[in-house]
């Protein structure tokens, strides 16, 4: 790469700087401009799809550093450093497309969160004197990427080429975690599908049923509070984010299949009335996953979160006080946490242990979610609970019926492969929870921010 230096920063003479190109201007590429433009870079190539040319010029109209152009073609003959910020479903022809006007000797990226696709396209459609330097934020577009992990994929490419892509990102204050194509898709399966899968699955049960739960005071405070924010946080994202990661990643279709077998295996059991059985299975769960013996209570303060923490975001902006609830409903009974079950069950079947992810690329969805997990888990008294309610107590058993069907249903449509069917199962269940989408990115977010500001061993792993 011709005058661009290996340790090259934004302060660097405006000829020594890389000509930064970003094919593609979705949330993830907005997000990316952003942060390079606020950081200085000056010389930032812009497209989207030709029809959004004329709104991305007068976006990025007087925005220093930002240049629109047409096409992929024009910023591919001229940038040092490009990145494809796609949807995974397209990659291929849009890399096909645009991939021969690919610039002598830059580095290509992408920016897909299913790597297997990327992987196929890049070798399959650029010139053999580029180079293939990938890269994939964990974590959505309204995430402060302070602190989270940046994948860096060196796939073909020189150590060069990887210490320029690093000093172009710098700005973002990120993690670099270095995987390969292959690691990324297994690594990213463990730490996502399961995880998607339980909130998407939550989300279709409660709008079968045509209400609110959290405001008939059956789901309000700690456990509840993260069950309903990170819902309502995942559907007012975009559909395809998760679509892809599910239908495209081999290792996230065997998961989220196993995790609807294990919804469906442990009502079963709640249905059967089998305490004993049903107990079994989930401490042997427990000591799979956390490493936690039946007869030891584990450690007796959760390592990630505590009711003090989440019982600040409950939906409607309220006050936390004991037994508060927005309607004025009591505080709600225990419940099976049918989905917090689900989970740890299909790790353990799966011989996933989700804690080798936490230093290497967790997202803070998945951080929330193993958090509250813990959480529940590592109590003896906690978990007993959440068993008697599953086989003693029928407040839930509506809801776990509609939990188990809406799995089913998430498993099937994956296994389909149809991008179609899971847009619109997605914006079906989306369209019902539409109206409170805003409060819930607010609240979202400051739960996101309160978790990581918490003086807990959480922050030791960023």
């Amino acid at each position: 790469m011709p005058n661009i230096p290996v340790d090259v920063t934004p302060s660097h003479p405006l000829d020594q700087q890389p000509t930064i190109g970003l094919i593609g201007m979705g949330a993830m590429g907005t997000m990316y401009a952003k942060h390079l433009a606020d950081a200085g870079w000056q010389k930032i190539c812009v497209c989207d799809l030709p029809d959004k040319y004329e709104s991305l010029k007068r976006t990025y109209r007087g925005v220093p550093g930002i240049t629109v152009h047409a096409d992929g073609h024009a910023v591919s003959r001229i940038s040092d450093f490009i990145m494809y910020s796609v949807e995974a479903e397209f990659i291929g022809r849009v890399v096909s497309q645009y991939g021969p006007s690919t610039k002598v000797g830059a580095i290509v990226a992408g920016q897909t969160s299913v790597k297997a696709p990327e992987k196929a396209a890049f070798e399959s459609h650029l010139p053999n004197d580029v180079h293939i330097v990938s890269l994939h934020s964990l974590h959505g577009p309204t995430v402060s990427p302070v602190g989270q992990p940046l994948v860096i994929i060196k796939h073909r490419a020189p150590d060069e080429s990887v210490r320029i892509v690093e000093n172009i990102f710098n700005c973002f204050k990120s993690r670099y975690v270095y995987l390969t194509y292959e690691d990324h898709d297994l690594v990213t399966a463990n730490v996502q599908a399961v995880t998607h899968a339980a909130f998407l699955t939550m989300g279709t049960a409660w709008a079968a049923q045509r209400a609110y739960p959290w405001e008939q005071g059956q789901y309000v405070g700690g456990i509840e509070t993260v069950k309903v924010n990170i819902m309502l946080r995942i559907y007012a994202n975009k559909w395809h984010v998760y679509a892809g990661l599910a239908i495209l990643n081999p290792s996230a279709k065997i998961q989220i299949d196993t995790y609807a077998s294990s919804a469906t295996e442990l009502f079963k059991l709640m249905l059967a009335g089998d305490h004993d059985g049903l107990r079994q299975r989930i401490y042997a769960a427990r000591e799979s996953v956390f490493g936690v013996k039946e007869t030891e209570q584990g450690s007796s303060t959760p390592i990630f979160l505590t009711e003090d923490v989440l019982d600040q975001f409950t939906i409607g902006g309220s006050t936390k006080r004991p037994g508060y609830s927005p309607t004025g409903h009591s505080a709600p009974k225990n419940n099976s946490h049918l989905a917090l079950l689900a989970m740890v069950d299909c790790w353990a079947r799966l011989s996933i242990q989700p804690f080798d992810h936490l230093a290497l690329a967790a997202t803070p969805v998945f951080r929330m979610w193993i958090g509250v997990a813990e959480y529940l888990f590592r109590s003896v008294s906690r978990l007993d609970a959440a068993i008697n309610a599953a086989v003693y107590d029928v407040t839930h058993r509506s809801d776990d019926l509609e939990f188990v069907v809406a799995a089913r249903g998430w498993s099937q449509c994956v296994a389909f492969g149809d991008f179609e069917l899971y847009k619109d199962r997605f914006m079906q269940t989306a369209t019902f929870f539409e109206s409170r989408f805003e409060e819930a990115n607010k609240i979202g977010g400051a739960m996101i921010k309160a978790i990581v500001d918490s003086n807990t061993p959480c922050n030791n792993v960023e």
